[in-house]
């Protein structure tokens, strides 16, 4: 008998630890090293430890454990002795946000934060001993009504910000799906109903993508929380038919700014540990419009650390005496990444892709037939040396240097496998997500950016030659970070030899370059119109700037990709108002790519642009 209480405790043990592995947010950034990741089975001792109904007679305890929680019968707690179910907090819980990301056909990551609620007239936490259950379930009933595709529990605690990530399982490809998380303790007290989907099959033809509709992608950067409201975001889920939501980077920024004026004053100082990234996250995910959008479509992203983050240190911080001390928040930059990546991984529906190398998260989707979709990460993998403000000239005179790389070579290699493999089995479209890559030449000398690929010309003619010598067709690159507009056709930059900017001829794709969705224009801060057209219009009439065919710079916003097997159409929004909250958007330009034709088609946006926003080379006729 003492045999099999014992083995029963263990499984007890066994199931309450299961239930914190549920939680994907434990394992972040690092699966295998405790010094870096949750110790689980630690966490579950110290809830254990704490667990008073261990010791005392079960007759007369108030009993406030889910009742069966794992599926045994706790009447006789010293049957638990030795490991036994710790208490779940049973005061509450308020689900402050919630969402999905990173959908794969038959599964996707679910998200949500479950703080417990104070005390009655208190304003502090329950134990830190103590965990907090959720449960969570996904449907295609929109109500969650009908049959439910996955279901389960996992703990949550203070160690991870009371932040949850789950996987569902077992989930029909290229299907729309709803789903709700809930207290484990009080069934009745739920979060509001999310809205996902996965995605086909990566063998679905590319006719039969979407029911043989076409499929949408909204894309965004660059939202800087005191610089605006996050209306891009509300604008796309409610106005779009949009399906996945695309975020290229610059989701959060480290700075503090001064939004106090329209009520976006950012809390606690420039970001350096787990305590800063954590608070901003959790401020910019109060935004309504951020907090709809992550509500009603699964998010697939990149990260973000510090201003011009690279291998080894960002704009104000490296791993030096001096870098140490030169950031306002005192950071070095080693532990100021580990406190980002962490906090990142706890507070974003994204996927752990590969524990050991180097906070990897470069990653592709491969949506049926009709598309794959890769997510480069030109920031944190292993990019060279970038410029940092006070090193301008010496990075320029190294830019063009061929052993320079903005991906690092293991990310590179890697790229141009998954074109090639990406043309092999027969996809359509080749669909590139990352930072801006044509070259705007000096036509107006804020346009070198040497903190994109101006400063890594070589690894840039590397990708254009991979495309170039293995006829890589129907790729389109989309590019964020620059706070500008830009469409251009994709060549070897100013090769008037090969390619004509007129027809388009000789390119080899096209990239769709978004502005921000509230950081400030890269023409100007607060630019009006008039004055953002003016500029475009010098840069796209440059002989200097032949594959650059529109620009526009004033509005703040998005874009939005539909696609189907013959046609691509990007369409750009602009906010007319970023100063309050609000869903006063329209459409400024409208763009179309043909399958196979690997340039913009003619007369570029229709020879006009609507609104009259930004300016085309030529009017985009002749």
């Amino acid at each position: 008998m003492r045999v099999l209480l014992f083995s029963t405790a263990l499984l007890a043990c066994a199931a309450a630890t299961r239930l914190l592995d549920n939680n994907l947010v434990y394992r972040s950034p690092f699966l295998d090293d405790v010094s870096l990741a949750h110790d689980t089975p630690a966490i579950q001792a110290r809830h254990v430890e704490h667990v008073r109904r261990q010791m005392e007679d079960a007759g007369s305890f108030d009993d406030q454990h889910y009742p069966t929680f794992y599926g045994a019968d706790f009447g006789n707690a010293s049957i638990y002795f030795y490991c036994t179910t710790p208490f779940i907090w049973t005061g509450g819980i308020n689900f402050t946000h919630s969402g999905a990301g990173d959908p794969f056909d038959t599964s996707i990551l679910l998200w949500t934060r479950a703080v417990p609620v104070s005390p009655s007239g208190t304003h502090q936490l329950p134990d830190q001993s103590v965990p907090v259950c959720v449960a969570y379930k996904i449907s295609t009933s929109s109500t969650l009504s009908g049959k439910v595709a996955d279901s389960g529990q996992a703990f949550t605690s203070y160690d991870v910000d009371f932040t949850v990530k789950v996987e569902a399982n077992g989930l029909n490809p290229d299907t729309d799906y709803h789903f709700q998380f809930s207290d484990c303790s009080n069934p009745s007290s739920v979060s509001p109903i999310g809205k996902t989907r996965t995605m086909p099959n990566p063998n679905t033809p590319a006719n039969q993508v979407n029911n043989g509709k076409p499929l949408t992608l909204a894309v965004f950067s660059c939202s800087q929380f005191q610089a605006g409201w996050f209306n891009a975001y509300g604008f796309a889920a409610h106005n779009t038919s949009a399906q996945f939501f695309i975020h290229l980077g610059d989701y959060i920024y480290e700075s503090l700014g001064n939004g106090a004026p329209i009520g976006r004053q950012t809390l606690g100082r420039e970001l350096a540990t787990i305590h800063d990234y954590r608070q901003r996250l959790n401020q910019y995910r109060t935004d309504t419009s951020l907090v709809f959008a992550h509500q009603n479509a699964p998010w697939i992203t990149v990260w973000y650390v510090a201003d011009n983050a690279w291998k080894a240190g960002t704009a104000d911080s490296n791993d030096t005496t001096i870098g140490c001390s030169f950031s306002p928040s005192g950071a070095c930059f080693t532990d100021r990444k580990l406190a980002a990546v962490r906090a990142y991984h706890e507070w974003m529906p994204i996927r752990q892709v590969d524990a050991d190398d180097k906070f990897r998260i470069w990653r592709n989707f491969q949506m049926g037939k009709l598309l794959d979709l890769t997510m480069l990460d030109t920031r944190q993998y292993d990019r060279d040396l970038t410029d940092v403000y006070y090193n301008t000239e010496v990075v320029n005179t190294i830019a063009a240097f061929p052993n320079r790389s903005l991906m690092g070579a293991a990310q590179e290699k890697w790229f141009f496998n998954t074109l090639s493999e990406s043309k092999d089995r027969g996809a359509v479209w080749r669909v590139v997500g990352q930072v801006l890559f044509i070259f705007l030449y000096a036509a107006h000398p804020i346009f070198l950016d040497l903190d994109a690929w101006d400063g890594y010309r070589a690894n840039r003619l590397r990708v254009l030659d991979h495309l170039y010598n293995n006829k890589i067709s129907n790729t389109v690159i989309l590019a964020g970070d620059s706070h500008a507009n830009w469409v251009s056709d994709l060549a070897h930059p100013n090769d008037s030899t090969t390619y004509n900017p007129l027809t388009g001829e000789g390119a080899i794709g096209v990239e769709f370059a978004g502005t921000a969705v509230t950081s400030g224009s890269s023409l100007g801060a607060n630019i009006k119109p008039a004055a953002a057209d003016a500029i475009s219009r010098v840069l796209v009439e440059s002989q200097s700037n032949l594959n650059l065919q529109w620009s526009e710079g004033s509005y703040r916003g998005f874009f939005t990709l539909t696609i189907d097997s013959h046609t691509m159409k990007a369409t750009y929004y602009g906010m007319r108002n970023i100063t309050f909250a609000n869903l006063d958007g329209f459409a400024t330009a409208e763009f179309e790519v043909k399958a196979g034709a690997n340039k913009l088609s003619r007369p570029v946006g229709g020879g006009v642009v609507a609104i009259k926003a930004g300016a085309l080379k030529s009017n985009g006729t002749n």
